[in-house]
């Protein structure tokens, strides 16, 4: 008789009017019976001595099975060729038979064979639900409080929504105007040649620089011949000329520049609107070095400005200078002619 004692299942017979009861360790109820079953057999076993007769029949078949090795002649010559082998490809097919057997015999079990493999299961199933299952269970619930944490107090859902639409909100809203108001025409020239001088200038485009160059000596006329002007006034037309052009040119280049940057700031603007959480070190790193760009520009810029105030300094000192040494020369003239009368 079996019986279950704490999930535990226990056999209860009696042998030879003793009373056998002991535990199987086992939550299975078929394993319970095999156990019990194997128990009885384990008495009978003592009872009879079967296990040593069992023993000595089994060395009188094994003395029985040593034959002396067969002599296989090949043309009257003993051959020691690989017998086992060829012996070993004989048994082959009973191999297979025996196998073929042991199928046939499993499906003809009776049907209180196919319920205990099913109890067998039932128990697996069982122990996975009741023992395993509470710990995946609990391993569930801990993964959603953690996800729950992540949406509401690091990478709060409804707060990256926000910023998402007000990023799109600003793009629809401020960048068209911002591109309008940034290619306004700004021309306002009537003839040809400073027209396609002003054309030049608003290309933003730093490869336009040698047309410039020549534009600009088409509009502002070339420095005179040496013989045609004094050599001071020269060296100062000079001057002003190369400074005139270094900043037009520096603002070709410097407007090329701000288109640069200002693409690359809708690109971050657009990257932004469609941002994660693990995205925004790399888009801060990045508008960082936009910014280091767009302070490098500004500082041409500031260099260029410096360049063109102090060559206007030093083409004032220069005059002054020149208005000294006249001023000079005639105070000289003077003198002189007062002296001779």
């Amino acid at each position: 008789m079996l019986f279950r004692r704490s999930n535990i299942w226990w056999y209860d017979f009696s042998f030879r009017n003793q009373r056998i009861r002991e535990s199987t360790h086992s939550r299975s109820k078929t394993v319970a019976r095999e156990a019990e079953q194997q128990r009885r057999r384990d008495l009978e076993r003592g009872i009879h001595n079967i296990t040593e007769v069992q023993q000595n029949r089994t060395r009188a078949m094994t003395q029985d099975d040593r034959k002396p090795e067969e002599t296989v002649l090949l043309n009257g010559i003993p051959y020691a060729g690989d017998i086992a082998a060829s012996r070993k490809q004989k048994s082959q097919p009973w191999k297979w038979l025996t196998a073929v057997s042991v199928l046939t015999i499993a499906m003809l079990v009776p049907a209180s064979a196919h319920a205990g493999i099913f109890d067998v299961f039932s128990e697996l199933f069982g122990t996975i639900q009741s023992d395993i299952g509470s710990s995946l269970k609990s391993i569930n619930q801990l993964t959603q409080q953690v996800q729950q944490l992540y949406q509401t107090t690091m990478w709060p859902l409804a707060a990256l929504n926000q910023a998402r639409g007000f990023v799109a909100n600003s793009i629809s809203s401020f960048r068209n105007q911002m591109n309008q108001i940034f290619s306004i025409p700004t021309t306002s020239a009537v003839t040809a040649g400073p027209q396609q001088f002003e054309s030049i200038l608003h290309s933003r485009l730093s490869a336009q620089i040698p047309a410039l160059g020549t534009s600009f000596t088409a509009n502002y006329g070339a420095i005179p011949q040496q013989n045609s002007a004094a050599p001071q006034d020269r060296l100062m037309m000079d001057m002003d000329d190369a400074l005139g052009q270094e900043n037009l040119k520096t603002t070709l280049i410097a407007d090329q520049g701000a288109d640069t940057i200002l693409q690359t700031a809708n690109q971050m603007e657009n990257q932004v609107a469609t941002t994660t959480p693990g995205s925004n070190p790399y888009l801060t790193a990045q508008a960082q070095v936009s910014n280091l760009r767009c302070q490098a520009y500004l500082q041409k810029m500031l260099a260029a400005q410096l360049r063109q105030e102090a060559g206007r300094i030093a083409h004032d000192n220069a005059l002054l200078k020149r208005r000294t040494t006249i001023t000079g020369g005639i105070n000289s003239l003077i003198t002189g002619a007062l002296t001779a009368h």
